[in-house]
């Protein structure tokens, strides 16, 4: 039990430290490329973050542990709409600009519906994760397409708007980044469901806390700096770029290694959730009467109900 908690707190320090990098890094090099900031902001900075749940996810279907890797993907996106944006908000109200993010909002609602009516029959097939591969083909593509139409975004500017980082210090980051990713996801999921079995929770619950709230640790940290620095597209893009990536991408990655029963609690508890904070997020986001921002008070709101929603799965694991 030590050793897998050992594993577990190590394997969830470095994944933190190593997604960072890895994101930086992805960035600076997509730039460098010629990458449209506004593609970086949406793609590589949205969707990068979202690296540690696919790797995480990628190994525990690979390694019998299907329910693990489902409970991460669904438990990120509640963190990072409760935990993540919920304390942003609480430090700095979160402006949301007119721009493409108010495109892609709405779209985290459609998505979620789409799961949960694939999932309904019980199994997460090869079937529903090609559905779930296509549809984020699909997102991506819309992305460029937008990104090319515009390309003076508020988000594009706040992109430009980062230092750039030297050739050689780019490619470090992305590719230490990146082996030290893959190297503490294994840890971290060996020591996860080592927990699991000690206390008796199930691997669905595990995924849901402790490796949900591990893998979202760099949205907080990406977030919290993004908005000191009145980066508010920035932050929420992360979360909107992440959590359309857990729901297709990570969904998809783990259904086509090792295809699974759905836990019904899936359906009747935790899908609901996500469902329920993805809409009050839009609505807080883009409802007239909080004049385009996301208030210290709605933070709150949002980080109250993820501390109820956990509390309530760790006692009743």
């Amino acid at each position: 039990m030590l050793i897998a908690a050992v594993a577990t707190l190590v394997g969830l320090a470095a994944l933190a430290w190593s997604a960072d990098h890895f994101v930086n890094g992805a960035s600076a090099v997509a730039r460098r490329l010629g990458m449209a900031p506004l593609l970086v902001g949406m793609l590589i900075i949205g969707f990068g973050t979202s690296a540690p749940e696919l790797v995480v996810s990628a190994f525990a279907a690979s390694d019998g542990a299907p329910e693990l890797a489902i409970g991460n993907a669904f438990g990120s996106n509640v963190a990072n709409i409760g935990l993540i944006l919920g304390i942003t908000a609480m430090v700095v109200p979160i402006a949301v600009h007119r721009g493409v993010l108010r495109r892609e909002l709405p779209a985290l609602i459609v998505v979620t519906v789409i799961v949960w009516l694939l999932l309904a029959d019980g199994t997460l097939s090869r079937l529903d994760a090609a559905v779930l591969g296509a549809a984020l083909v699909a997102q991506i593509g819309w992305a460029v397409v937008v990104g090319g139409r515009h390309a003076d975004d508020e988000l594009a500017r706040e992109v430009e708007s980062e230092p750039p980082l030297g050739a050689a210090r780019a490619w470090t980051s992305l590719i230490a980044g990146l082996v030290l990713l893959v190297l503490s996801s294994r840890l971290l999921v060996w020591g996860a469901v080592g927990i699991a079995e000690r206390l008796g929770w199930s691997d669905l619950v595990i995924g849901l806390t402790v490796v949900a709230i591990g893998t979202s640790a760099p949205e907080l940290a990406s977030a919290l700096a993004a908005v000191r620095k009145g980066e508010n597209d920035m932050a929420l893009g992360n979360v909107i770029g992440s959590n359309l990536f857990n729901t297709l991408g990570v969904l998809a990655v783990a259904g086509l290694i090792a295809p699974a029963d759905v836990d019904p609690h899936i359906l009747t508890r935790d899908l609901p959730v996500v469902l329920g904070l993805t809409v009050l997020l839009v609505v807080f986001a883009l409802w007239p009467w909080n004049r385009g921002r996301i208030s210290r008070t709605e933070g709150g709101i949002l980080l109250t109900l993820w501390l109820g929603y956990t509390a309530f799965l760790l006692v009743t694991a």
